[in-house]
């Protein structure tokens, strides 16, 4: 059984962070009130459903640790897993300012078994929850497949992490996003080469980040073994709009267009990011 949210755009609340500045590659995940409430009603659901009111929360890829933050702050535990170790220190930074505990592993999304431990008897209980047991209820992973050196290996590993009925919060960059920005902007040939795949890196340079359709994303989370759920498309306007959202008297109202649009399927696939939830049996 698993704890699934509505396949709908949820009700206008403020993110995390919503008046801060987040750097670094997970800006968009940790500032989009739509994903903090998408993620927020996940938690909701997996706590009802196994009774627990402290869930087991890792985040990969966790950059600075904006939305690992917020979780901790509700009184989750959250570990956060990321290769570089300038970003852990600024998330235990962050995570003091907040007065809350994040656990910190360096390391690369696709050992995550190995770093934060697979859901096995010891855990208890037919979910393999518990304090004392490995795996994870809810894995973030935003922004983060662009970079990794396997897309493929990083789901497999947070499949194996997951605990029964456990979700995998999935946020990318989209291809269809990019090709209409580049063409809007009058640049053809950039948009076709983005039509045709990400080229290789020139000599010393290093390699372009990808971006995927929401088919390839779907087909990557059931590739390993998950099964694909909500998605939504995240800033479907507003990269399109110059200056979209500057004017605080139309702000207010773009974020409720937005999100009104987040799971149209027409206007969500041309999204800047695609977010998507899927499950483990």
């Amino acid at each position: 059984m698993t704890a699934e949210v509505p396949a709908r755009a949820v009700p206008a609340a403020r993110g995390p962070d919503s008046g801060g500045t987040d750097t670094g590659r997970k800006r968009d995940g940790t500032r989009s009130s739509l994903v903090w409430d998408v993620v927020g009603e996940v938690i909701a659901a997996r706590a009802e459903q196994t009774g627990r009111t402290v869930l087991d929360v890792v985040d990969v890829g966790a950059g600075t640790g904006g939305l690992a933050v917020s979780i901790a702050s509700r009184g989750h535990r959250v570990t956060v897993v990321d290769p570089s170790p300038d970003a852990l220190a600024a998330a235990r930074w962050r995570a003091a300012e907040a007065g809350v505990t994040l656990t910190d592993v360096q390391g690369e999304a696709s050992d995550l078994p190995a770093l934060v431990g697979e859901p096995g008897a010891a855990a208890g209980g037919a979910d393999g929850g518990g304090a004392d047991g490995g795996g994870a209820d809810l894995v973030i992973c935003h922004s983060v497949l662009e970079y990794v050196d396997s897309p493929s290996a990083a789901l497999a590993a947070i499949a194996r992490v997951l605990r029964p009925g456990g979700t995998v919060s999935v946020l990318a960059a989209n291809t269809v996003a990019a090709v209409l920005q580049r063409a809007l902007a009058g640049k053809y040939a950039e948009a076709r080469a983005l039509l045709q795949g990400p080229a290789g890196p020139a000599a010393g340079a290093p390699a372009p980040s990808r971006r995927f359709t929401l088919p390839e994303l779907i087909a990557l989370v059931e590739g390993a073994g998950l099964r694909a759920g909500e998605a939504h498309g995240i800033r479907i306007f507003s990269s399109l709009l110059p200056g979209a959202g500057a004017d605080p008297a139309t702000a207010e109202a773009l974020r409720e267009l937005e999100e009104a649009a987040a799971t149209y399927p027409p206007l969500r696939d041309i999204a800047t990011r695609l977010h998507v939830l899927a499950y483990r049996a």
